[in-house]
């Protein structure tokens, strides 16, 4: 009895959780227009589906490979995976930029610091900090 109760809880703390996320991710998309606004900085009205079609493909994709933990076996694994990371890293970039561009963090963010005059270090600071992050995470964490 406690087994099926535990395994119902485990349920129903997994669903939710997921809604929780779906739904974050649907406002994201939907309150800031952010598609969109990426398909208008690409110059790219025409293909603007490919964008939804492409986060929708991505996020079922990446949600199976990691329900039913694929792994990917390839030969000489280093040179594929570093390019799946590039566009990851592209992908996410972009996001965060059309998000921070909507929200306009930065220029807020600067007024209020009073460091207008240093708004470009602060973009590479931020960028920097991205990468080093991430290749700390990849390289020293993860491993």
């Amino acid at each position: 009895m406690v087994d099926i109760l535990l395994t119902f809880f485990v349920a129903l703390l997994g669903l939710s959780g997921g809604v929780a996320v779906g739904s974050g991710m649907v406002a994201l998309l939907v309150v800031f227009d952010l598609i969109p606004r990426l398909a208008q900085l690409a110059c790219a009205y025409r293909n603007s589906i490919w964008f939804e079609t492409a986060l929708v493909a991505g996020s079922v994709y990446w949600s199976m490979a990691d329900f039913l933990d694929w792994k990917l076996f390839v030969p000489l694994h280093q040179i594929p995976m570093a390019g799946m990371g590039v566009l990851d890293g592209i992908f996410i970039g972009m996001l965060a930029a059309a998000l921070t561009e909507v929200m306009n963090v930065l220029p807020i963010l600067a007024k209020r610091l009073k460091i207008g005059g240093f708004i470009h270090a602060l973009v590479m600071a931020m960028v920097l900090g991205k990468v080093l992050g991430s290749l700390f995470d990849w390289l020293v964490y993860q491993w």
